[in-house]
């Protein structure tokens, strides 16, 4: 059995966010590393002490682990901790820079290792977007190759501040048979070590395959 996934449609480790509460109950870690790599470019360490003051407050202490470039992901040491956290989280910014950092590298294999073996796993705006094979292009709406840890949903993280255009055409542009989850900011779309998702946090969660509305319970368990 996996461990459980969280996808933050962004505005992470605020008030709203009341996910996290059980995403540390059900990881039973008693430390949060926090990876600021799609934020290497705009100040990372604001986003970490954010992480920090927000995890201390629900009584487990937070760290940043400085994976920023390739030579950071290719490096064993990172790996090694990245692949022993029962409880990781990817923060936002640039969906792209995370995918030229992380894909095909140990602390990418240590990120899926320790899913795998039942950590948590949490990725907020490109962290979430890039989980996603297909993943969606920033840039313009349309698609990209991303790291593809699932390959049946992709994201669209802060919906709440999507225009209706926007929105309809990304949701034109969807491959088919791909679902597109749109997930507002201070809410998670997740997914628990059984296979089951659900919606938690301030905002909502819609999703659509085919352009058309769709449940959370046509999701498929990965």
């Amino acid at each position: 059995m996996t461990g459980t996934l969280a996808l933050v449609g962004g505005g992470e480790f605020r008030e709203g966010c009341s996910f996290d509460a059980g995403l540390l109950e059900a990881s039973g870690a008693d430390e949060v590393l926090v990876l600021p790599t799609g934020a290497a470019y705009e100040k990372p360490a604001e986003h970490v002490e954010r992480a920090v003051n927000w995890f201390g407050r629900l009584g487990v202490p937070a760290r940043g682990l400085d994976v920023l470039s390739r030579p950071d992901a290719l490096d064993g040491t990172n790996a090694e901790a990245v692949a022993t956290s029962k409880f990781t989280y990817l923060v936002g910014g640039s969906p792209m820079h995370v995918r030229s950092v992380l894909k095909d590298s140990p602390v990418w294999d240590g990120l899926i290792s320790a899913w795998e073996h039942g950590g948590t796993l949490a990725g907020s705006s490109s962290g979430a977007m890039v989980l996603c094979d297909p993943m969606v292009d920033p840039r313009g709406g349309a698609f990209t190759i991303g790291l593809g840890l699932l390959t049946s949903v992709t994201v669209v993280p802060h919906h709440d501040h999507w225009s209706e255009d926007a929105s309809h055409r990304t949701r034109k542009m969807t491959p088919p048979g791909l679902f597109l989850a749109g997930i507002d900011e201070r809410t998670a779309l997740i997914r628990d070590g059984a296979g089951r998702w659900r919606a938690e946090g301030a905002g909502a969660v819609v999703l659509f395959r085919d352009g058309q509305p769709a449940t959370l319970d046509a999701l498929p368990a990965l």
